[in-house]
C-alpha cells in the first residue's frame, strides 16, 4: 500500500473532526495539543496553513497574551485564510481578557493548557457546530462580570428601609413620621445611600431601584415597620 493511500485511510478513520491547523510557536504546548487531538483530528502544524485541504478548525497560539491588538489582527488574518474554519485561541491558563479579545475579533472561543484531552476534543466539536467555546471557570467569571451588583449589599438596613419608602413616593417628612425619625436623620441616610448607589438625587435612586427589581426583594426580606400609634 502506498504512503498516500495509508495517509488517506488514517485521515478518514481517525479524524472525525477533520483537519485542524495548529498555528503558533509554542512547540511544547503544541505537541501536547497534537497528542490530545490525535484520536479525533488530523493535525497540521505551522505558521502557514495547509495547502491541499481547507482546515475545519484552527487553534491559534498567541506569542503573547497581553497584546489584544495583535491577537485581534492575527485572528483576522486566520479568518481571511480559512473563512469557514472554527478558530480557537489557545492560552497557557484561563484568561478572561484574552477570551473577550478573541471573541470580539471573531474567534469561536478559548481553550487552555489545563484542560484534559477529552475536554479539548469536546470544545472543538462545539466550535465546529458554530457555538461559542469558553471553559466553565471563564464562563462563570464572564457571567459574574455582566451581572448587576446587589444594590441591597451596598446599603445599611436603615438606608434600604428609607429607600423602599422613597420608592413608594413618600416625602422625607412622611418617611420620618413612618419610621419615628427626625427629618434631618432621614436626609443624612438618603445622602449616604445616594453616594453608595452613585445616584444624584431621589429620582435617580428610585429609578435605579425600580429598574433592578430591588424593591420587591426588600419587601420579602425585610419586615415592614409598625405604623405609628395614633392618639385618640
Amino acid at each position: 500500500m502506498t504512503h498516500e493511500a495509508t495517509e488517506t485511510i488514517r485521515r478518514t478513520t481517525r479524524a472525525p473532526l477533520g483537519l485542524v491547523w495548529v498555528k503558533g510557536t509554542r512547540h511544547v504546548l503544541s505537541l501536547g495539543l497534537e497528542k490530545a487531538l490525535g484520536a479525533g483530528a488530523h493535525v497540521h502544524k505551522g505558521h502557514e496553513g495547509p495547502k491541499a485541504e481547507a482546515p475545519s478548525a484552527v487553534i491559534y497560539f498567541p506569542d503573547g497574551v497581553d497584546d489584544m491588538e495583535e491577537v485581534g489582527q492575527e485572528v483576522g488574518r486566520i479568518r481571511a485564510q480559512a473563512p469557514d474554519a472554527a478558530i480557537l485561541v489557545f492560552a497557557p491558563t484561563p484568561n478572561l481578557r484574552l477570551a473577550r479579545g478573541a471573541l470580539k475579533a471573531g474567534a469561536s472561543g478559548l481553550i487552555h493548557a489545563g484542560m484534559p484531552p477529552e475536554q479539548i476534543l469536546r470544545a472543538l466539536s462545539v466550535a465546529l457546530r458554530g457555538e461559542v467555546v469558553l471553559p466553565r471557570a471563564l464562563l462563570r467569571l464572564w457571567v459574574d462580570e455582566q451581572r448587576p451588583p446587589d444594590l441591597g449589599a451596598l446599603l445599611s438596613a436603615r438606608q434600604r428601609e428609607i429607600l423602599e419608602l422613597l420608592a413608594e413616593g413618600l416625602s422625607n417628612a412622611e418617611i420620618a413620621g413612618r419610621l419615628f425619625l427626625s427629618e434631618s436623620t432621614v436626609k443624612q441616610h438618603l445622602r449616604a445611600a445616594y453616594k453608595a448607589l452613585g445616584a444624584k438625587n431621589r429620582t435617580e435612586a428610585a429609578a435605579l431601584l425600580r429598574g433592578r427589581g430591588w424593591r420587591d426583594v426588600t419587601r420579602r426580606e425585610m419586615p415592614r415597620s409598625s405604623p405609628p400609634i395614633r392618639r385618640r
